[in-house]
């Protein structure tokens, strides 16, 4: 267990000169707000903000960042303000602290889109403080360490996440040690029985792994004195996710793996990293194909080395890795290591090229609504296998690994992406979709004419390409809508003898679109285009009541049946409205509302699995409207031992909190476990939730979920 003392020696091993004053006022103020608290483990929850605080100084971080680390979880789980931690430790502390909270305010177990907001918050932290997010890796760090206090449930969930988000955010800052840790840890819950196999085997070779390292180190410092090369000599295990990883790329069995170990060599210059490659090349065979050159061109997170694998002692394969002093201060504390602090003032990431793809995500945010889309694209830049090609002019340009000259357009430029209609890869013509290795040089054919294809998206794979190409697709669908709904709206006001030109001078129809909540004229038009209103809604507001034809009131008349009168449409009165059957909203769930062609209105919920097939254009905000006495179906998936009298219980639980049971399908598991979906009625998302708690309470019961849609 880390002890205040162990942060303390950290501290000062990297800066004798810090004051420490801060750091021991920060240690008794979080004691005294965690005071009587405990972890699930049963340890005192002073434990956790100490051994986040320790990772910190792992990164070699400055004393605002630890103290913040000693702070982070004050304001969620405690009494404190964010005006208290300012009055006592500064505004930069304040801030820290209140960007990690923030980013934790949504619980991991919602709906995606909350996820995702989760990811959009975490994103706009990075812009403002990068160091908000080290600290949110510290702590993910340690609740990793104690996930095994959790549900099973719950472990899968947060070892998933951290495998997808935190592992990469690790790499991309360039924590090396940091995601191979969060990889591990989440490697033990998601794949349970392979881990073990891993570490059984890792366990069984490590005295002859130990003694193969020294005699590899002995070989390389001998050849290194003979040449006088001055050289630190290093060896390491390599780590578990690694290397079971290395077993699925490759198709091979874990005894049929042998580079299990790395070796670092760390010299004084760079020109001793390549007269050591080349001294190692001269005595170990090298194989082909297996060498990258990382100083020559540095990866997006700035790590530099020089990588080789070679046949060493007894034939065994082994990884060698050679860099300076310096770099390997870059490999080992990733981002800290380019930290640049100016008086008075926040590190601007906008200063540094390691943040480029941080500012390529920050502006897929700002651009995508989406949130399928966002995500992919999110999860397109974290992880970054680059390729390195050529301009014509010799400009190097680093592009996602299999990428295609339609990506390396976009990546010079958007018009330049647009106009592609071919390309020459090292002065030969390729196809579009050509697959570009490293060291290509790429000259983009171009007509002015031309306009990008949707199924580039098919291929393309940086996320600037495929982002620039749906947001061009998207104002291209919306311009042909603003024409079609345009022309709409001339044909029907030619019946009246009214002119649309005319009524665009005198500004009646920008009025017309404010009344249907559009903010200009195109918003309009482009809304009757994608069939959101027909043209005869929208006139039937400025075109006289005598002129209206009787087919309109009859249509008025039809639709007003249903439930219509328990949603609210925002500047829309009287419309069919159904309830999506493939989530099944239920007042309390934030919901939209979805216009469907002579269908009406459609109400779904705002977590609906199908949210990212509907066409944004024809989405429509609407509310619950209170006090309104209906019931609607919901289906609850109930698991449990299979025990006597189960169901009888969980009946007469939903009878006696007055819910009736509709519909019901039970059946017995192999591991001698009940499950049943149990469709039922509700008022509202309260009751629903007082459902659920009286039956998670019957014995016996291990779980009740909420489903959506068909099952």
């Amino acid at each position: 267990m880390v002890r205040f003392n162990d942060i303390v020696d950290e501290i000062l091993k990297y800066n004798p000169q810090e004051d420490l004053s801060m750091l021991e006022k920060a240690y008794v103020f979080s004691a005294q707000a965690h005071k009587g608290q405990t972890r699930l483990s049963g340890e005192p929850y002073l434990v956790h903000p100490l051994e986040v605080a320790y990772t910190l100084t792992k990164m070699n971080l400055d004393i605002s960042s630890v103290v913040s680390g000693l702070l982070h979880d004050t304001i969620e789980d405690s009494y404190v303000s964010k005006s208290e931690i300012e009055e006592n430790f500064g505004t930069e502390v304040a801030e820290l602290v209140d960007g990690v909270t923030k980013i934790g305010q949504i619980p991991l177990k919602t709906s995606e889109d909350s996820k995702v907001e989760t990811f959009r918050k975490m994103l706009l932290a990075m812009s403002k403080d990068i160091r908000v997010i080290l600290i949110k890796l510290a702590d993910r760090y340690h609740n990793m360490k104690t996930l095994n206090f959790l549900n099973s449930n719950r472990q899968i969930d947060i070892a998933r996440e951290t495998m997808d988000i935190y592992a990469p955010l690790a790499h991309r800052l360039g924590i090396e040690w940091l995601k191979g840790e969060l990889e591990d840890e989440a490697f033990k819950y998601l794949l349970p029985l392979e881990y073990k196999n891993v570490v059984s085997k890792i366990t069984k070779k490590r005295k002859e792994r130990d003694t193969y390292i020294e005699e590899v180190i002995e070989l390389l410092k001998g050849k290194f004195q003979q040449f006088k090369l001055d050289a630190e000599i290093f060896g390491r295990a390599k780590k578990l996710y690694s290397i079971y990883r290395k077993t699925i790329l490759e198709k091979l069995e874990l005894d049929d793996i042998y580079d299990l170990t790395a070796f670092r060599v760390i010299v004084n210059n760079v020109k001793d990293c390549y007269l050591a490659l080349g001294l190692i090349h001269s005595f170990f065979r090298p194989i082909p194909g297996k060498f990258n050159d990382y100083i020559a061109l540095p990866k997006p997170n700035m790590y530099q080395s020089l990588h080789t694998k070679v046949v060493g002692p007894y034939g065994e394969k082994i990884e060698i890795q050679i860099r300076t002093h310096e770099m390997h201060k870059i490999a080992e504390e990733g981002i800290a290591a380019h930290w640049k602090y100016k008086e008075g003032s926040v590190f601007d990431p906008k200063e540094d090229k390691i943040f480029g793809w941080l500012r390529r995500l920050i502006e897929s945010q700002q651009e995508l609504k989406d949130n399928k889309e966002f995500m992919e694209i999110f999860k397109i830049d974290l992880f970054p296998d680059e390729i390195y090609v050529f301009t014509p002019r010799g400009d190097v340009k680093e592009l996602s690994k299999g990428s295609t000259p339609v990506d390396f357009a976009y990546a010079i430029h958007s018009q330049l992406g647009h106009t592609c209609v071919g390309a020459k890869v090292n002065g030969r013509l390729v196809p579009l979709k050509y697959e570009l290795k490293s060291g290509d040089t790429v000259d983009i054919q171009t007509n002015q004419a031309h306009k990008p294809s949707k199924d580039w998206l098919n291929f393309v794979k940086t996320s600037r390409a495929k982002t620039k190409i749906r947001q061009w697709i998207k104002a291209e669908q919306r311009e042909r809508s603003i024409e079609l709904g345009k022309s709409l709206i001339d044909k029907e006001l030619s019946k009246y003898d009214l002119s649309l030109t005319k009524m665009l001078k005198t500004g009646e129809l920008l009025g017309l679109a404010k009344e249907f909540s559009f903010e200009t004229v195109d918003d309009l038009f482009a809304g009757v285009g994608y069939g959101l209103y027909s043209p005869m809604q929208v006139l039937g507001k400025i075109i006289p009541e005598v002129e209206k034809p009787g087919k309109l009131q009859q249509i008025i008349s039809n639709i007003k049946n249903g439930k219509d009168n328990a949603i609210r449409v925002q500047g829309v009165d009287g419309m069919v409205v159904r309830f999506a059957k493939c989530c099944n909203p239920i007042p309390g769930d934030i919901i939209f509302g979805f216009i469907t062609r002579g269908r009406g209105l459609t109400i779904h919920a705002a977590d609906c699995p199908n949210i990212h097939t509907y066409d944004e254009q024809r989405k429509i905000d609407v509310t619950w409207e209170p006090n309104k006495n209906y019931t609607y179906p919901v289906k609850l998936k109930i698991i449990g031992d299979d025990r006597k009298g189960l169901l009888s219980d969980i009946s007469s639980t939903m009878a006696s909190n007055k819910v009736n049971i509709v519909g019901a399908h039970a059946m017995t598991n192999q591991d001698k476990t009940a499950s049943g979906i149990y469709e039922v009625e509700v008022g509202n998302m309260s009751k629903l939730q007082k459902v659920i708690k009286s039956i998670q309470k019957i014995k016996g019961v291990k779980s009740v979920e909420r489903i959506r849609g068909t099952v």
